[in-house]
């Protein structure tokens, strides 16, 4: 882990956290072979590419499912470039929970996270509430004390939205919880990974991958029907049932030449609709992996930036994965030989990129420094502000890299802060997480403070 040092009163260098998710439609005319009739009829004016009139339209049905489609393709593309700037603030209580993690929108309302001090819970982003939820705990309880100080590092969804996987009481297990219930529904325990689980992406709606600091990426297949019969509540404890679980399959990253020991898997991402899934690996590679039945691994790739790549996206629109390092944003587009785009500079001090995600050709990246920044990978240039120009100037518009602020958050002002950070009152919180709710307009931002030995943490609705 990169190492921070800051502060008046220090006695050695406390380490830092290593981390925390279509073109129109061709006329009828065209399609039906009808003659300049439908062709006229097919033409609508310039205003009906406003949002008013887009609305009014959808409210009594007057275009079809396609022209609907396309027309909500354009309109989220345009959404997609002037959202950010849109976006204002409102930090939300977490009492004294320590730095979250990971996070994922469950509906249009709630979210769920998990955190450092390694508690499940959901926060209503309107209410303020949050609500716990049990952690699901290992046949043999004993192993989960060894292995305390981790964390909940990964919260993903299906894609049909039914089930949940994250970390179980012991951070080596993998949980699976049904949705929208939170009913617990299996766990991956014993047979599974030997150290922390760092990420987790599903490939299918029953098909789940998990990646661990031992090394090793796992295989899970899930049959929520023939759980049904072991998911019940007790009748006399009143504590939950449910399945425990061993993985289809177990792979080890290969070993590096350079730095062989740091192997640990630190992201993943599930590449498209191929069955590939990409990892990343904090000994600076980057693995490509089948998936079948079992794993197997067709690729790995040394990467420019080799500190601190702890997370991973990948983009649909483009084919291209993302990697998150110590100062850059990498791009790997596998179909090509050469790369054509260049890697993009975070210029947040060198406290590293935290957290990414990619909707359509726009990279959100989230930093050490508590902020924000929107990349463009098709023009490649950061998004600017639009702000407009002073009266006197004959220059146009000032441009400037549009940039979010998160707020303060909360910070523990314990020893550990007075004996190594001198007492100092403003302090930066990480982005760990982020993740956007695109029907609702609203990105939910978290993390806590970079240093490991910091206790604290942020969130924030960002709409």
């Amino acid at each position: 882990m990169a190492q921070q040092q800051t502060g008046s009163r220090k006695r050695k260098a406390p380490a830092v956290e290593a981390g925390a998710e279509s073109s129109p439609s061709q006329g009828l005319a065209a399609a039906d072979g009808e003659g300049p009739l439908l062709l006229k009829r097919q033409r609508r004016p310039a205003t009906s590419r406003s949002m008013v009139h887009y609305l009014k339209v959808r409210e009594v049905g007057g275009w079809g499912p396609a022209r609907l489609q396309s027309f909500d393709g354009e309109m989220r593309g345009y959404a997609v470039q002037r959202l950010p700037e849109l976006l204002t603030e409102r930090q939300l209580d977490l009492g004294t929970l320590n730095k979250v993690f990971a996070s994922q929108w469950l509906n249009a309302r709630q979210v769920v996270c998990g955190t450092k001090c390694n508690t499940l819970f959901v926060v209503d982003v309107q209410s303020g509430h949050i609500a716990r939820i049990p952690l699901l705990r290992d046949r043999e309880a004993r192993l989960a004390q060894d292995q305390q100080g981790c964390g909940i590092h990964a919260i993903e969804l299906n894609p049909s939205k039914t089930l949940l996987a994250t970390g179980g009481e012991n951070p080596n297990s993998l949980a699976i919880y049904q949705l929208p219930s939170l009913d617990p529904l299996c766990l991956g325990d014993r047979h599974g990974h030997k150290d922390w689980i760092f990420a987790v992406a599903w490939l299918s709606d029953t098909v789940a991958v998990s990646g661990s600091r031992d090394g090793t990426v796992a295989l899970w297949r899930m049959d929520p029907d023939k759980f049904d019969d072991t998911v019940a509540w007790h009748s006399e404890v009143g504590l939950p049932v449910y399945a425990h679980i061993r993985p289809r399959d177990v792979e080890a990253i290969p070993r590096a030449i350079i730095n062989p020991s740091n192997r640990k898997v630190r992201a993943l991402a599930c590449g498209g609709k191929n069955q590939e899934l990409g990892a990343v690996s904090l000994d600076g590679y980057f693995h490509l992996w089948k998936v079948r039945s079992t794993l197997s691994r067709l690729l790995s790739i040394r990467l420019p930036y080799f500190r601190d790549n702890v997370c991973l996206t990948y983009c649909d629109d483009m084919s291209v994965y993302a990697v998150g390092s110590h100062s850059h944003v990498s791009f790997l587009d596998l179909r090509q030989d050469q790369q054509n785009i260049r890697p993009l500079c975070s210029r947040e001090g060198g406290t590293g990129v935290r957290s990414l995600s990619f909707y359509r050709h726009i990279i959100t990246v989230g930093t050490g420094q508590g902020s924000l920044l929107f990349y463009d990978v098709r023009a490649q240039k950061f998004l600017e502000e639009r702000a407009s120009a002073t009266l006197e100037s004959s220059s146009g518009p000032a441009r400037r890299k549009l940039r979010l602020a998160c707020g303060r958050g909360w910070l523990n002002h314990n020893d550990f802060w007075v004996n190594y950070f001198g007492g100092m009152e403003v302090f930066p919180s990480a982005l760990y997480t982020h993740c956007y709710n695109w029907p609702e307009m609203k990105l939910f931002v978290a993390g806590g403070p970079l240093p490991a030995g910091l206790h604290g943490n942020y969130a924030g609705l960002w709409s």
